[in-house]
This record gives structure tokens, C-alpha cells and sequence, in this order.
């Protein structure tokens, strides 16, 4: 069962989420930055992802696109930082309402049972932004990904 949690407390900008995943650290990022597998988790479970870019390194960018009842809705950012196997910072914006941007930050830690601690935060640049995301459903499809995610490292272990 996941340990889901999803922290958007009222009047901030961020989004933080926490979960653990039964795989090393190093297996969880690759399944996080390899093109080959980022299609498999990346995306509501109704809909299909297609990796258009995955550049995984800093200064790299990227750009996904779900289609799903013949709509595609596409995602991109830039990669800030990447230093494997335990940090990414990037930028994500929905092309359906350009110019919210946010800011997040994964940290890939190593628990002591073994198990890795993925820790996002999201940063907008604004409570409204924030509060768009809230709003939107996220929290389904941010589920749906990270469940999907779980699946994906139990064949990579």
C-alpha cells in the first residue's frame, strides 16, 4: 500500500510530496530520467505518455504529451539540475496555460529499510498558481503516475 502524502498547506506557494518506493535509489532515478522508461509511468492511467524529449542532464529539457479521447496535452520544462542518483530540479508547465511555470525539486533518498524516500517539492509562483494545481486534480494523477512508477520498479529490481 502506498504512503502517499501530499502537503499543500493554505497561503503557501509550494506543493511538497513525499512516498516511499521499494527499489535502490539509483534504479528509481534511472526509471525517472531513461526516455525507455518514462513513457510507462508518466501520466494519468486513462491516457497515453508520449516522451517527445528527455534530455536528463543539466541544462537539458523535456516535453511529454498525453493523449487520451483524441485531446493531447502537452507538458515541458528544463532540467536545472540533475545529479544522479539523488537530485533533480527542473521547471514543469502545462502548455494548456502557458506562463505557470513551477519550480520543483526531487531529492532521492536512501532509507534505512533500504527502500528510497521521494521527496518533491513544487514551487509556483504564486498561492493562485498553487492553489490551480490543488484544483486541478493533481493529486489523481500524481497518484496514478507514482503507482504506476511502483509498478515499473518491481520488473527493474
Amino acid at each position: 500500500m502506498s504512503d502517499l502524502e501530499i502537503i499543500a498547506e493554505p497561503g503557501r506557494q509550494d506543493i511538497v510530496v513525499k512516498r516511499h518506493f521499494d527499489a535502490p535509489r539509483d534504479v528509481v532515478f534511472r526509471a525517472m530520467t531513461e526516455p525507455e522508461h518514462l513513457a510507462s509511468w508518466w501520466g494519468l492511467a486513462s491516457s497515453e505518455t508520449v516522451i517527445d524529449q528527455a534530455d536528463a542532464r543539466t541544462g537539458g529539457s523535456w516535453r511529454f504529451v498525453e493523449k487520451a479521447g483524441g485531446e493531447e496535452y502537452g507538458f515541458h520544462g528544463v532540467y536545472h539540475e540533475v545529479t544522479a542518483p539523488g537530485r533533480i530540479v527542473q521547471t514543469f508547465e502545462f502548455e494548456g496555460m502557458p506562463g505557470h511555470v513551477a519550480m520543483e525539486t526531487l531529492t532521492l533518498e536512501e532509507a534505512p529499510d533500504g527502500r528510497t524516500l521521494y521527496t518533491n517539492v513544487s514551487l509556483y509562483q504564486s498561492v493562485e498558481d498553487r492553489d490551480g494545481m490543488v484544483a486541478s486534480g493533481m493529486e489523481t494523477g500524481l497518484g496514478q503516475s507514482l503507482d504506476a512508477l511502483d509498478e515499473l520498479l518491481r520488473g527493474l529490481v
